[in-house]
């Protein structure tokens, strides 16, 4: 019986390979799920939703934008972790939540052994914005008010552990100042209320800003960034503002469960290329005040890896922890 065992199983897994290989090269035949780590209206929604409307016409298959927000991130991960590996079920990862979370908490999900880089979709700086009624109008002038008016200010966060809030319990650092944290499941949530002015400030990237700043509605005081953004121009920089080292860029990538396989990722990663090339895409992510930074799977694993050591040393340094 062990002997026929032996055989037999080789011979099950062969056939099951040469099927899923079959199916391979039949992919996609029914429409697959984009599982995005975020409420609608932050740039995690707005990136999903500039790469899977082209991504359905390339494939022939609809992407459904799927928004799971909640957990830091987790509950998506967590779902597409959970998910078959065949390339049906996707994830669309905000950079805070997907390297920043498991170094403050401990998570049921592993960045890197439980996911397969697909591609980098959006990369971006983030802006320092308060509500018009805060008298302040640069970054020296909100650190100053913080210092005369100490735990008076609040800040929104799209979530305990995103990138919004480590960048901004950075500052707090940097400058000796207490801005109290307002986490919130989702860029979008948050930017209802500080537009509401329930929050004083946040710290976000630009794409869900720039139509509120323009209206008047938020008053943009520092990029963190090296340069300015060109869709901002007359806002500073973090080195013009003096804070050199409030380099902060958020990215948005796209992953898939561990174990897909190759045949698929190829055939996604190749389409996501090409749709970021045309000028369409280009010009849509230069109006949001982001950039269309494509990486490769591997190129993205690389990326992300030197990103957990980066903000593990930020977090360490800066003695930051998880409410």
């Amino acid at each position: 019986m062990q002997r026929k065992f032996s055989f037999v199983a080789p011979v099950a897994a062969l056939l099951a390979a040469g099927a899923a290989h079959a199916q391979d090269g039949n992919y996609p035949n029914r429409p697959i799920t984009l599982v995005v780590s975020a409420a609608a209206g932050g740039t995690t929604d707005i990136a999903a939703r500039m790469i899977s409307e082209p991504l359905s016409k390339a494939l022939g298959q609809p992407v459904v934008v799927d928004n799971r927000p909640g957990g830091n991130g987790g509950i998506a991960a967590s779902v597409v972790q959970r998910s078959k590996a065949d390339g049906y079920t996707l994830l669309l990862q905000y950079s805070g939540f997907h390297v920043i979370t498991p170094l403050l908490t401990k998570t049921s999900w592993d960045p890197v052994k439980d996911f397969m880089p697909v591609a980098n979709v959006l990369s971006a700086p983030q802006v320092l914005v308060v509500r018009p009624s805060l008298p302040v109008k640069s970054l020296k002038e909100l650190v100053a008010y913080a210092k005369a008016n100490p735990n008076k200010l609040n800040y929104a966060s799209s979530g305990n552990g995103s990138l919004q809030h480590v960048s901004t319990e950075l500052l707090n650092q940097m400058a000796g100042i207490q801005i109290t944290h307002v986490p919130y499941k989702g860029t979008g949530p948050a930017m209802t209320d500080l537009l509401g002015g329930s929050v004083d400030l946040t710290i976000t990237t630009p794409p869900p800003l720039m139509g509120h700043i323009a209206a008047g509605k938020l008053r943009p005081l520092v990029v963190t960034s090296k340069e300015r953004l060109p869709s901002l121009k007359d806002v500073p920089s973090a080195p013009e503002a003096g804070y050199p080292d409030l380099d902060v860029s958020s990215w948005f990538a796209m992953y898939a469960p561990a174990g897909t396989p190759k045949p698929v990722i190829d055939k996604l990663t190749g389409e996501i290329d090409k749709i970021m090339k045309t000028e369409a895409f280009r010009k849509k992510a230069e109006e949001l005040g982001a950039e269309a930074k494509y990486m490769n799977p591997q190129q993205l694993d690389q990326y992300q890896k030197a990103e957990l050591t980066r903000w593990g040393k930020v977090i360490k340094s800066a003695d930051i922890h998880a409410e």
